[in-house]
């Protein structure tokens, strides 16, 4: 039995053209796994930039909780710049790098132990007083301002807070107490600090041959010279910077102890100390943070002796500025006023009061590596690159009356 669905050969004959080519297309091939993958080379960026997210992060991470660690290492490292001229000098008539090492820190540690108890024995013996005298102060001082300055100034406002503040001093005990708590933590956590960097410092300075030679030993030879010629200028311009600033600092606190021994204002020896170190080894806003202590104490005993005071040492600033300063330094170190101000205002904001103290000595040594391994090239001829011409009020006077005198015989004409 024929099947209907089964065609004759005179009927697939007889199919016209048209219907032939109404039949519907066969499907297209499917498209091959292959074609649809990721290149190979996009699969390799994209795992490349997550292991490089993922690394910034670990790193970041890590640096935030080492910072206190990296700080102190910077700190101890700058330390053994600056001590090592001192060893080297005692290396060479014959003593041991360790041992001299030693005396040198020793020396610093006995700086340290003086202006830490020159200043210990000044907020010890002078905050009690003045806080309960403060009110006697202000009237002092009430009493200069009306009598001997001829200003009317009314201050029973300010004594009356002072004696309420006074009353409440010890209403609270449990808070006092945890206030000592919390000194005593902050002491201990700073003297462990203190104590980490000398021994960094130590280390650093005892084995600086040897730390070069392991440095320098993992380099080419032109990279070592490279790290070596760096490393000599740091050592110049860090032992420079601290020579200095020593000097300044003990010429400091000699004439200021010595002005204030001659006023009779108390603790003049440990004011002096103050001043000296404070003033020199805090850069930009040191000169005045030094100030604030001497006048205070000066006040103690009278408004006229806290003025004087203030007349003296904004004086002495001045001088120091412009003559004992520049002759000091300008063998040490020759960085420009407004560049020192910018680094040290950026040393303290990324790594706080230590990166302000250190911003100078760094600065110092990136400008001399800079000057080292640059040319200095021949510069045009420009008005904008020379200072103009000084002419004095009188010449200027002069020289205007003859253009004045020039134009009238020219109109006359």
């Amino acid at each position: 039995m024929n099947d209907p669905r089964e065609h004759t050969p005179d009927e697939e004959a007889g199919r016209t053209d048209g219907e032939a080519l109404s039949e519907p297309a066969s499907p297209d091939p499917p498209e091959s796994r292959a074609d649809r993958a990721v290149p190979a080379w996009l699969s390799r960026a994209i795992a490349l930039a997550a292991g490089w997210v993922v690394l910034l992060f670990v790193t970041y991470w890590v640096l935030g909780r080492l910072r206190t660690l990296l700080i102190m290492v910077l700190v101890a490292f700058f330390l053994s710049l600056a001590m090592e001229p001192a060893v080297d000098r005692l290396a060479r008539r014959g003593w041991r790098r360790g041992s001299a090492t030693a005396l040198v820190l020793g020396v610093v540690l006995a700086f340290s132990a003086v202006f830490l108890a020159a200043a210990g024995s000044i907020v010890v013996g002078q905050a009690g007083d003045l806080v309960d005298r403060a009110p006697r102060y202000v009237r002092d001082f009430e009493r200069f301002v009306n009598d001997d300055l001829g200003i009317e100034f009314d201050a029973d406002s300010i004594v009356r807070d002072l004696r309420k503040g006074n009353g409440g001093l010890s209403s609270d005990n449990s808070e006092i107490v945890s206030n000592a708590v919390g000194v005593a933590l902050a002491v201990g956590r700073g003297l462990l600090y203190f104590v980490t960097v000398l021994i960094f410092a130590f280390y650093m300075t005892a084995d600086g041959p040897h730390m070069r030679r392991v440095i320098c030993s993992r380099l080419p030879r032109a990279r070592q010279q490279v790290v070596l010629d760096t490393w000599e200028i740091a050592i110049d311009k860090t032992g420079g910077y601290l020579y200095s600033r020593g000097i300044q600092a003990v010429v400091s606190a000699m004439v200021t102890w010595a002005f204030l021994f001659a006023l009779g204002v108390p603790y003049s020896l440990a004011l002096g100390l103050w001043v000296g170190i404070v003033s020199q080894f805090i850069p930009t806003v040191g000169t005045y943070i030094a100030m604030v202590l001497p006048v205070v104490v000066a006040l103690k005993e009278s408004p006229a002796k806290a003025l004087w005071v203030l007349v003296f040492l904004v004086l002495y600033q001045q001088f120091e500025n412009y003559i004992l300063g520049p002759r000091v330094t300008r063998h040490s170190m020759d960085v420009h006023p407004a560049l020192a101000i910018g680094t040290v205002f950026a040393g303290g904001l990324l790594l706080g009061g230590v990166g302000a103290i250190l911003a100078l000595p760094a600065t110092a040594v990136i400008q001399a590596v800079i000057s080292g391994y640059t040319t200095e090239r021949e510069i045009i001829d420009a008005p904008l690159l020379e200072d103009p011409e000084r002419t004095t009020r009188f010449q200027w006077i002069r020289s205007r009356f003859r253009r004045r005198r020039d134009g009238e015989r020219r109109a006359e004409r």
